[in-house]
């Protein structure tokens, strides 16, 4: 199955590299399934892949004049709280099992891939459906993007998700940058958060196997380069609905796979 996740790895990048966002929601099933990773280890390991991956793409889009600091800082700077806070206090005090209803026993794995399931259904409906086209703001609203910014900070922390999908519509309408910009800077943030995110794991003596999670982020930078190329013949606007469907299924796989088929 290995061979499976390595192959899947280019994945992560390709997405990211298209589309600017949605590599993070395959990082963690990749992980759980292909390379048997812990669902709490994976989404440490989905920090860093996704982190890497992400400064690779914010820098090409920083040379291309996409990346806006300012709007990156007011939304990551809410976000980076929310987020230690989640991995600090909150996943660690979660207890192995909750409760059990009948012969299912809850736990926290599986609270973990229950949640990310409809975290996936939910970003696939938003890439599935046409954007609606709506005039953006004349000014920078600072305390919704914060607000917005400190709720993909949980986001994050418990699943290991950039949040891409919820930081670009974001950027659109509360900072009002162009599609463009929205991408660049959203990948800028992913980068800050899961790096600080994980930098927070290793604090707190997570065990890392470093050949394995450096191989996986090598591939998926390369992923990251062979998206980019991509998006230079192909439309990502036209491909994002497309990979919403894929993502769909992979979330209603992921909610049947937990629930019943154990």
């Amino acid at each position: 199955m290995e061979y499976f996740g390595y192959l899947a790895s280019i994945l992560i990048g390709i997405t990211l590299g298209l589309i600017g966002g949605g590599g993070s929601i395959l990082t963690v099933p990749i992980l759980v399934y292909l390379f048997q990773i812990d669902p709490e280890n994976a989404t440490s390991y989905s920090l860093f892949i996704v982190g890497i991956t992400a400064l690779v793409g914010s820098y090409r889009h920083y040379k291309l004049g996409n990346l806006q600091l300012k709007s990156a800082l007011y939304f990551a700077i809410p976000s980076i709280f929310s987020l230690l806070f989640v991995r600090k206090l909150v996943l660690p005090n979660i207890p192995e099992t909750l409760f059990r209803i009948q012969q299912l026993e809850v736990t926290k794995n599986l609270l973990i891939m229950i949640v990310f399931a409809i975290l996936m259904i939910a970003a696939s409906v938003s890439m599935i459906r046409k954007s609606k086209t709506a005039k953006n703001p004349s000014t920078l609203n600072i305390p919704r993007l914060a607000f917005i910014g400190f709720l993909v900070g949980f986001v994050t922390g418990f699943l290991g998700a950039g949040g891409g999908f919820l930081i670009i519509p974001a950027l659109l309408f509360f900072a009002n940058l162009p599609m463009k910009q929205a991408v660049g800077t959203s990948l800028f943030i992913i980068f800050i958060n899961s790096l600080i995110g994980f930098t927070g794991d290793l604090i707190n003596g997570i065990t890392i196997n470093y050949p394995l999670l450096f191989t996986i982020t090598i591939i998926s930078i390369v992923g990251m380069f062979i998206g980019t190329q991509l998006s230079k013949k192909i439309d990502g606007a036209k491909l994002k609905p497309a990979f919403g469907w894929f993502v769909l299924v992979m979330g209603i796989y992921i909610i049947t796979k937990e629930l019943f088929l154990k």
